[in-house]
């Protein structure tokens, strides 16, 4: 007899976003003829800069060369985009690191779930509600308690440091699904209580290419303190249209402990611990697609991905002002690609989407899908085209204003 792991049993029946995707093609094949425009999941819809198609035909026919040929790579990245994320992603902002701590991976979202396999099962996870599913369902998978962090209007919609106990810690700024941005000082607070509490916060940032407010911090490691407590995790998805292309990085800083089971300080880093995970499980990010984001940091790469964030940030703004013209109470579409918005009154989540669906032909995210706290809310992307966004606005005129 072979045993399942049970925690999966303790997951909700299907992935939210899976759910969504089946709805959308259930719909489809009704009304063949409808025009759906998705603002829903947070996937790109702008194409690879010329840059880094450039240099990603550059390293294909490298790869075509006996002399240039490249076979496995190393574990944590090859040096040449390491080098360029601390140069132009950290010293800018007066962040130190060193090289060894950047780890190149194949998305933000692997990583975040991945990073529990140098944790034990025993550790309590605090996490915000709403929040990124991903967070929840994988420590559920791996049998850890999880305790939420309500994330209200009234705190607007950051969590703040508990009056419990926690070991792990996930927070996200920008925030998915919120939009919400932490402050220096909300930011200081967290610090200030994971390292009081011994804990590790493990903090996803990849959204911050959208913040244009020079007050509020890109990076947790802004925050004194922070490399003792906290490790990052960033991603080329949503900022360079990786999504389909997938590279991202993740900082573990050799700063970073644990303890032992038995409360002693473990000789070992987290640093180390994660290199190990890292070069069991996983081959690294083909070169190919590392050379694509290394191209990025280019001033070529630069200027064109900037381009890619505005027309994004356009398209935030497009929608938050509608909503709010329409009397809609929502935050986000400021420093952050995502836009959270109340519910008409008596609406659940799930009816509004069905809703949008239904009369608009428009796709977004039920808040509940979040969590508990989500209940009432509901979230839309700017990630589609300028003209679909514009065209869903109007869409949203028309039948808000009747």
């Amino acid at each position: 007899m072979v045993y399942i792991n049970d925690n999966f049993n303790k997951l909700a029946e299907s992935y939210l976003f899976a759910e969504i995707a089946d709805k959308r093609t259930q719909y489809q094949k009704a009304h063949p003829q409808a025009k759906l425009i998705s603002l829903g999941i947070g996937d790109v819809t702008q194409p690879l800069c010329p840059a880094v198609v450039q240099a990603m035909q550059q390293a294909v026919q490298e790869m075509g060369a006996a002399e240039t040929f490249r076979g496995y790579g190393p574990y944590e990245g090859y040096d040449f985009l390491i080098n360029a994320i601390l140069q132009n992603d950290y010293a800018p902002r007066g962040v130190q690191l060193n090289a060894s701590e950047i780890f190149v991976s194949d998305g933000s979202k692997s990583d975040s779930g991945n990073i529990g396999d140098i944790f034990s099962a025993a550790n309590v996870v605090a996490v915000s509600d709403p929040v990124y599913p991903v967070y929840i369902d994988t420590n559920i998978m791996a049998g850890r308690q999880v305790r939420t962090l309500p994330c209200t209007e009234t705190t607007g919609f950051c969590p703040e440091p508990p009056d419990w106990h926690a070991d792990l810690i996930c927070l996200c700024s920008p925030n998915n699904p919120t939009g919400a941005v932490f402050s220096k000082e909300q930011l200081t607070a967290w610090v200030n209580y994971a390292r009081e509490h011994q804990a590790i916060i493990l903090y996803d940032a990849a959204y911050k290419a959208f913040i244009t407010d020079p007050s509020l911090p890109q990076s947790i490691y802004e925050i004194p303190g922070a490399q003792e407590c906290a490790i990052e995790f960033c991603s080329f998805s949503k900022t360079a249209g990786f999504t389909g292309t997938r590279c991202a990085w993740t900082v573990v800083p050799q700063a970073l402990r644990g303890q032992n089971p038995d409360g002693t300080a473990a000789e070992t880093s987290l640093n180390a611990l994660w290199f190990r995970r890292q070069s069991t499980k996983f081959n690294g990010v083909p070169y190919i697609v590392q050379r694509g984001a290394a191209a990025i940091y280019t001033p070529e790469g630069q200027a064109q991905v900037k381009q890619v964030i505005n027309h994004y940030l356009q398209n935030a703004k497009i929608i938050r002002d509608t909503l709010l013209g329409l009397g809609f109470s929502c935050t986000g579409g400021e420093n952050s690609p995502y836009i959270w918005l109340k519910t008409p009154a008596g609406q659940t989540s799930w009816q509004f989407f069905d809703l949008l669906l239904n009369e608009l032909n428009i796709i977004g995210t039920p808040g509940s899908g979040f969590g508990q706290q989500g209940e009432g809310y509901f979230r839309l992307t700017a990630f589609g085209s300028l003209q679909d966004t514009q065209e869903a606005a109007e869409r949203l005129k028309r039948y808000f204003q009747k």
